[in-house]
């Protein structure tokens, strides 16, 4: 079934490969009598080109030399003499040109045959050698080739070969069917030990998994020298038959995309062959050939060859199945019924309920010949003949859509109505009953799909695995012969099948389960797009396109990951049909993610349409699964003053900002384009002279100009300042925009008064201090006139725990009397010691006792603050790092085109923007429920965005070199201060504990 199979490839033959078989030119036994044997000794099998894939250069040689008069022996003897200096061995170790070889190998030659004197035309020789007609593969070795590679054996040439005349190496082999390794390539050549322990690792095999076949026996004994079994090959036919006990399998009479029957798969021929015979009739005899096809996960699927008919087998696999699963009884059914509707299907012959016979019910087709397209790129077409491909696919489909149920007597083959809401549920309990571990993305899932089901749905047959490669196309032009596999045929909605066909366009080419385009240029292929293939599928159907496409994606990727969850289920107990089903565990959350990607561009999409007509009150809760969980929710209705409509719904960008917020953030960027980007390195240099303990004149002056420009004190929460008495009257969602931005330098905080721990020492103050405490502290802070500092972390003590503190406090007449050993002092980062520090007792906040609740109160928005300008930081990197790649070059073309360059920028766009929405969302409660509410996503904050800078900063100091290291730019020090908030405000560790605990209490 579909993308229950990695490689998906026709069960039906490919025209073009039938005419192998006629080259056979040797007979092993018969091949009824091979069975599979378990696991092989042998892992991979390795080639020598010339002598065994291809004609013998030295017997070329001896026909050229016979052509041009030249003495018998003279090429085989320049080639092979002169020790591992002669021109050739240095030829092929790509340390002479063409041009040197030719020149030093004919000066060779003609000493060789000097005394007749000749003159010898080794340029004749070396073209004569690399022509189409001598440079032709031997049909034995290739159908050898495909057999082996058919039983999952990895396969590589080991060549000495050299560089033409043209720069390109002498390989004349299809390189996707090895692990190549070229001489010329290397510098080094066999018999050189180092070339063969090179290719066992990128074969990744042990020597002794390893067969390795040539035609020279020093090559042979150092490959044998290793431990590797060796194969001499005098001549190819005797060879493959060595080579054929040493592996135990045939290696001719391929079939493509078959192979011997896994053990946990075979059948019982003798019933099967008189059932074929009570089918067929009495005159078709002959051996029974049977095989197992590579792909199907599902329904095993058989290629059998009896007598002159070829014909193909699917049967329901063994073991407890799941209900309703693997119903062959159905494809039989839903295939004769539209081949006589006339949609191309393959001729259906007899199906068989009868368990009694090979175990499980099965149905029998014909053979049928054609070509499947198992490349959605469609390699090897020009763009005319692609487009062509993909619209004869989307008539297809739409002839499938329009067959007529009544009279197909199709009525009754699903249920009408709700099949979307069906198959989630579905779906749902599939993966439940296979379910092996917790995926969180597939949780989400279960819980958003039925709530955005779709609403009209029209019913007709869906084919429920429509894709490219379940489809036989005529192999001389775009014409579908066959549609196949049918097994999740039912009545339903037909836009599943089209969202489903367009998977392809989403997934990466390099993806295991189905070759995708995510990263190819479609256009310039030729290919329709995914929106441009559903507007083709509209205009057919005569239907107007719908809005929730996202929706049907979305519901595509989860089925295939429900489906590809089952398989890895079925593959722990040996039940997959496929021995590449094991690997589709790791499938699993890659579709699932696919799948989450649209649910998220249907909820954007939503709440555009939404948000048009009014401000949108939502509820935010941590994902759940039904009845499992506690589920949170925060709504809070949007009061009428404006200074608070952004409570109630999520701010994702600066442009969704209330109008004032909004104003100042365009005011704040200005002012930092225009006045503190530009002075940065002047005050980077002031860090490290002198002068440095002395603040810049520079700061100061631009610190007036921010508080003329009310660029001031925008950090105190509304709900701390309900009056806006001293600060912006911002919410704390709203500031966490202006708090980003701030972040993307170092500087900006303190020039807007926004940096702390000033921040967080005025905001208790306004909590808790008096109007005497305020007037003496609180106000020269707010004008920025004095500083402050927070001392809390001990030398002497694990002060993570705050009950591990140290210092003492004593009250005597009318004082408190501090005793204690501080370090890492915010705002100077000293180390102070405290003996006996008279404190007027009147000069306590709150009360005596009330420290740790004034502590934790003041950090909520403090981690707020620090985390997003730690998202600033992160900003501000990966602009740098982008400007960086696209203006630096290395090894021939610009950084931005080097692969792990574009890999790190992805991996850094995305990790800001999850960093970013947790942080908001964390905002937003503070804003709606409380800081005590917020709890869990404060500590979760804390714990996410500092290991996030720190990954994204050092992507881009990675991107830049050393001068990344340097002072000219700002890396080293975001770097620097990213590490020290993994520690600030407790360590990574304390908040780990904290969430886990919450989230154990929940």
């Amino acid at each position: 079934m579909g993308l229950r199979r990695f490689i998906q490839a026709s069960y039906f033959q490919c025209a073009r490969t039938s005419g192998i078989l006629k080259h056979v030119r040797y007979k092993p036994p018969s091949l009824v009598q091979w069975r599979y044997s378990g696991s092989s000794l042998y892992k991979a099998v390795i080639f020598d080109m010339g002598g065994v894939l291809l004609p013998s250069p030295y017997r070329v040689a001896v026909e050229w030399e016979v052509r041009n008069c030249i003495p018998p022996g003279t090429i085989k003897q320049a080639l092979i003499s002169g020790g591992e200096n002669r021109p050739w061995m240095r030829y092929m170790r790509g340390e002479l040109t063409s041009a040197e070889f030719l020149q030093e190998f004919g000066h060779q030659c003609s000493e060789i045959v000097s005394q007749a004197n000749l003159s010898v035309p080794v340029d004749s020789f070396l073209s004569d050698l690399t022509s189409s007609q001598m440079s032709k593969q031997l049909p034995i070795m290739t159908e050898a080739l495909e057999c082996i590679r058919a039983e999952g054996l990895k396969t590589a040439v080991l060549s000495n070969n050299f560089y033409l005349h043209s720069g390109v190496s002498f390989l004349p082999l299809d390189r996707s069917q090895f692990d190549v390794i070229e001489s010329c390539r290397e510098g080094i050549c066999k018999p050189d030990p180092r070339i063969y322990t090179l290719c066992l690792e990128r074969l990744g095999v042990q020597p002794k998994e390893s067969i390795f076949l040539d035609d020279i026996g020093q090559n042979l004994k150092a490959a044998a020298q290793l431990g590797i079994k060796t194969v001499k090959v005098d001549d190819p036919e005797a060879a493959l038959k060595e080579l054929e006990s040493c592996l135990g399998f045939p290696l001719q009479g391929f079939v493509p995309h078959t192979r011997l029957v896994r053990p946990t798969m075979e059948i019982p021929k003798d019933p099967l062959q008189k059932y074929l015979e009570e089918v067929l009739g009495g005159w078709t005899t002959g051996p029974l050939i049977l095989r197992q096809f590579s792909h199907g996960q599902s329904n095993p699927t058989y290629y059998i060859k009896f007598g002159d008919r070829h014909l193909v087998l699917r049967k329901k696999p063994p073991g407890n199945l799941l209900p309703t699963a693997h119903a062959v009884e159905r494809e039989y059914r839903v295939l004769k019924a539209l081949a006589e509707a006339g949609v191309p299907v393959p001729k259906v012959l007899a199906l068989c309920e009868d368990s009694s016979i090979i175990g499980t019910p099965f149905y029998l087709m014909e053979y049928c010949s054609g070509h499947i397209y198992k490349d959605v790129s469609l390699p090897g077409l020009d763009p005319g003949q692609r487009r062509a491909i993909y619209m004869a696919m989307n008539k297809v489909l739409c002839k499938i859509h329009r067959v007529d149920l009544k009279a197909a007597g199709l009525e009754d083959y699903g249920k009408h109505g709700n099949y979307v809401q069906r198959q989630v549920q579905t779906w749902t309990k599939q993966y439940r009953a296979t379910e092996t571990h917790t995926i969180p993305t597939m949780e989400r899932l279960i819980e958003w799909l039925p709530l955005h089901l779709p609403g009209n749905q029209k019913t007709t047959v869906v084919h429920g695995d429509f894709r490219l490669d379940n489809l036989i196309f005529h192999p001389e032009g775009p014409e579908v012969l066959a549609v196949l596999d049918w097994e999740l045929s039912t009545l339903g909605d037909p836009i599943s099948d089209v969202a489903y066909n367009c998977m392809a366009h989403y997934m990466p080419s390099d993806l295991d389960i189905l070759k995708g385009l995510k990263d190819c240029d479609v256009t310039e292929l030729g290919i329709p797009t995914a929106e441009e293939y559903f507007q083709m599928y509209c205009e057919h159907m005569g239907i107007p396109p719908i809005e929730n496409w996202n929706f049907y994606m979305a519901f595509s990727f989860f089925r295939v990951a429900a489906i590809l969850q089952g398989v890895y289920k079925r593959s722990l107990t040996g039940q997959a049909s496929s021995a590449a089903a094991e690997s589709s565990g790791k499938q699993v959350e890659l579709m699932a993610n696919l799948a989450w990607d649209f649910a998220t561009k249907e909820g954007f999409r939503v709440f555009k349409e939404c948000s048009a007509a009014k401000p949108l009150a939502r509820p935010y809760s941590t994902w759940t699964r039904n009845g499992a969980f506690s589920r949170r929710n925060y709504v809070t209705m949007a009061p009428s003053s404006p200074a608070h409509i952004s409570k109630a719904h999520l701010i994702l960008s600066p442009d969704g900002l209330p109008g004032r917020a909004q104003d100042l953030y365009h005011k704040l960027r200005r002012f930092m384009e225009i006045h503190i980007y530009p002075a940065e390195q002047v005050l980077r240099v002031h860090q490290v002279s002198q002068s440095r303990w002395t603040p810049h004149p520079l700061i100061e002056e631009l610190k007036d100009k921010a508080k003329s420009e009310g660029l001031w004190n925008l950090f105190l929460p509304v709900e701390s300042d309900p009056e806006v008495k001293y600060g912006a009257g911002l919410t704390n969602q709203e500031f966490s925009h202006l708090c980003e931005l701030m972040g993307t330098s170092l500087f900006a905080p303190e020039i807007f008064n926004c940096s702390p721990p000033d921040t967080g020492n005025m905001e208790v103050l306004v909590r808790y201090g008096t109007e005497e405490q305020k007037e003496r502290w609180l106000q020269p802070l707010l004008d920025g006139k004095i500083r402050s500092c927070f001392a809390m972390t001990e030398p002497q003590v694990a002060s993570s725990d705050a009950t591990n503190i140290e210092s003492s406090v004593v009250e005597e007449k009318g004082f408190y009397i501090l005793n204690g050993h501080k370090w890492w002092i915010s705002a100077g980062h000293g180390e102070i010691f405290f003996e006996n520090v008279r404190v007027p007792k009147e000069n306590i906040l709150l009360g005596p006792g009330r420290g740790f609740e004034i502590a934790q109160g003041r950090l909520g928005p403090g981690r707020i603050h620090h985390c997003m300008r730690l998202v600033g930081y992160s900003e501000r990197a990966l602009a740098l790092m982008k400007e960086r790649v696209t203006s630096r070059v290395a090894f021939g073309k610009p950084l931005a085109e080097q692969g792990t360059i574009l890999e790190d920028i992805a991996k850094s766009r995305a990790e800001i923007e999850q960093a970013r929405l947790l942080v908001l969302k964390a905002a937003l409660l503070m804003d709606t429920a409380g800081n005590k509410a917020a709890a869990l996503e404060i500590a979760m904050i804390k714990m996410v965005a500092p290991l996030m800078a720190l990954r994204v900063i050092d992507r881009a100091i990675q991107a830049f070199g050393a001068a990344g290291l340097s002072n000219d730019y700002p890396l080293a020090q975001f770097f620097a201060w990213a590490r020290a908030l993994r520690l600030a405000d407790g360590p990574d560790e304390v908040h780990r504990t904290a969430v886990a605990k919450l989230e154990l209490k929940r």
